[in-house]
Parts: C-alpha cells; sequence; structure tokens
C-alpha cells in the first residue's frame, strides 16, 4: 500500500481506502454487522488506514461497524464521517450550528468515541457555502475536542471552491472518474495551493467502470440505481456518475479496448485515479471482502502510459461530455 499525505489535516492515508455507503449490504438489502465487521478488517489487514462514513448509511449503523472494528485493531486507522443529509427537507433553511452540532454528539454515541478524525458536511445545498456561522460551528466543536479535522462532501465544483475559502476546510470529498474528468481542471489546482486533501468518491461510477455491467443487468428496486437515475431522491451524479445508462455502456466497450486482456477494467478506472498526483485519497466501497482485494490490486498495477490517459479523454470527449460536464 502506498500513502499520501490528506492535506492540512497531516494524516498520511492510505491512497486506496474504504468507502461505506453499502458496507455489510448492498443497496437495497438488510445492513448485517459480521459482514461489515468482515469487510473492514479486510481492509486494515491489507493497509488501508482511512474509512470514510456518514451517520445517513443504515441509519448510524455504519458509523457503529467502523469504529467498533478500528477500536479492536492496534493499527492508527482514521475515521471520517459527515452530517447534514438526516435533515428532511433537505433545504438551506434547515441548517443550523444547533443541529449540526447535535448530529456530530450523535456520531460520537453512535460510534462511542471521544473525537472524530474528520468530519465532513454531507453535499449541503449550495446556499449553505455562503453562511459563515455554519462552518464556524466547527471550529468550535474543535475546541471543544470533539473533532479534529472538518471537510466537505460536495456535488458541485463550484461548491468546493466556495468551501475552501473557508480556512478550516482541510479535505474536500468529490465525485471523479473516467466519466467525471471536471474535477481534474480548476478543483485539483485550487485544493493543491490551499493545502486542502481530496477524497475521491463514487470512482467506478456506480459500477459502470468494472466493466462487468450490460444492457440485461438488473438492480434491486430499493437501489439507488434502479430510483435515482433522473434525481428522483437526491442529486443525479450520484448515481453512475450522472451518466446515461445506456451510453455508459457504450463508453466502456471503449475503454476496454485501451487494455485489452485487462478484465475486469475496475483497477484500471482506480488506477487512473491515482495518476493525480492532487488525489490524497480514493474511497471505493464494497459489499464482499473480495471486493477489497480487487479494489486493492490497483495499487499494484503499472502507471497507465500517455496515450492511455489521452484515450480516456478521447472517449469521454466523444461519449460524456457534452451531456455531462457542465452539470456538475
Amino acid at each position: 500500500m502506498n500513502y499520501r499525505t490528506l492535506g492540512k489535516t497531516g494524516f498520511n492515508v492510505s491512497e486506496i481506502s474504504l468507502g461505506t455507503w453499502q458496507v455489510g449490504g448492498r443497496w437495497g438489502e438488510p445492513f448485517h454487522e459480521q459482514t461489515a465487521e468482515t469487510i473492514i478488517n479486510s481492509a486494515i489487514d491489507a493497509g488501508v488506514n482511512f474509512i470514510d462514513t456518514a451517520d445517513v448509511y443504515s441509519d448510524g449503523l455504519s458509523e457503529a461497524a467502523v469504529a467498533k472494528v478500528v477500536k479492536s485493531r492496534s493499527e492508527e486507522v482514521f475515521v471520517a464521517t459527515k452530517c447534514g443529509r438526516q435533515i428532511q427537507p433537505h433545504v438551506p433553511q434547515g441548517y443550523s450550528p444547533e443541529k449540526l452540532t447535535g448530529y456530530v454528539e450523535q456520531s460520537l454515541r453512535n460510534m462511542k468515541l471521544e473525537t472524530i478524525d474528520l468530519i465532513q458536511l454531507h453535499c449541503p445545498p449550495t446556499e449553505v457555502y455562503t453562511r459563515p456561522e455554519i462552518f464556524g460551528v466547527f471550529d468550535r466543536l474543535k475546541e471543544q475536542g470533539k473533532i479534529r479535522n472538518l471537510g466537505v462532501s460536495v456535488e458541485l465544483v463550484d461548491e468546493a471552491l466556495m468551501a475552501m475559502r473557508y480556512p478550516n476546510v482541510t479535505t474536500v470529498q468529490v465525485i471523479f472518474n473516467m466519466f467525471r474528468l471536471k474535477p481534474s481542471e480548476q478543483l485539483f489546482s485550487t485544493a493543491k495551493e490551499n493545502n486542502v486533501g481530496l477524497i475521491v468518491r463514487v470512482p467506478l461510477a456506480s459500477g459502470l467502470l468494472t466493466g462487468k455491467m450490460s444492457h440485461q443487468t438488473t438492480f434491486n428496486p430499493e437501489d439507488h440505481r434502479a430510483f435515482n437515475r433522473n434525481g428522483e431522491a437526491f442529486d443525479k451524479g450520484e448515481t453512475f456518475s450522472g451518466v446515461d445508462f445506456d451510453l455508459g455502456l457504450e463508453a466502456v466497450e471503449e475503454l476496454k479496448r485501451l487494455f485489452p486482456g485487462q478484465e475486469p477494467l475496475a483497477p484500471w478506472a482506480l488506477r487512473w485515479v491515482l495518476m493525480f498526483p492532487e488525489v490524497s485519497t480514493v474511497i471505493p466501497g464494497a459489499s464482499r471482502p473480495e471486493q477489497v482485494s480487487a479494489n486493492l490490486a490497483a495499487a499494484a498495477l503499472p502507471t497507465l502510459s500517455p496515450a492511455q490517459m489521452e484515450g480516456v479523454r478521447r472517449i469521454y470527449d466523444q461519449y460524456i461530455r457534452p451531456t455531462v460536464h457542465q452539470q456538475w
């Protein structure tokens, strides 16, 4: 495992880490604590020392499972969680220092921790980034010893740029993959200038970039890939990175030609993300222990050639850019 510095946090984190949106149960399926613990232990066994969760993942059960395993281990493992998505309806007016303080304290109870290594605002509405009092509450929480660092998880590049104006923002979590190239433009350079760590989520475009899906692939009705393709429940960009499923399948077939005989595509899609030095860590999810191993295999792959890097961009420009690029 290779490690990179996570911006102003100073944490030295595994370049491939673990996201826990679906840990312990695939989307639409019940949470299984033992499965979650097995997955998390497998990741730590392989050198992962950064785990990302959220209070809304399985209603706090994901947080509890992550913390239980981390506390049982001798290794130093950094725990990041998120707050804010409990606000319903999810509108700017719902955000207040009092509510956010309460969510942080509930996460501490869920995890039976005294301090959270990294708390992140969980994709708040754009207007929230214009409210200094929202960001100021985390300074007070840090003074109280309840958090060590503040980060933001964003939908839009513009939101990330707004967030980085606040000096206490140490990390930005953003969707970045072969089907979402926009962050590599202004965002990456600005994050580097401000020493803000970049956490990449949805690196496989909700599974599209595994190369294993087809037109015959079906999804559980409670899986967001079945019900959120047009943003019915939350931001459309969280599902297949906002890419039309059938169009995405066409683009994946083109990508496979850049890596002949190298299936599945997933490790190469992750290795592509790591080609960008501004990225601190990428957090693919896993619903089975073997998926952890498959994801981590990307760290051992050779660097992509200039022709492969250019090929990815060419395919993006041809298939994806017209409908996706300016939306996020």
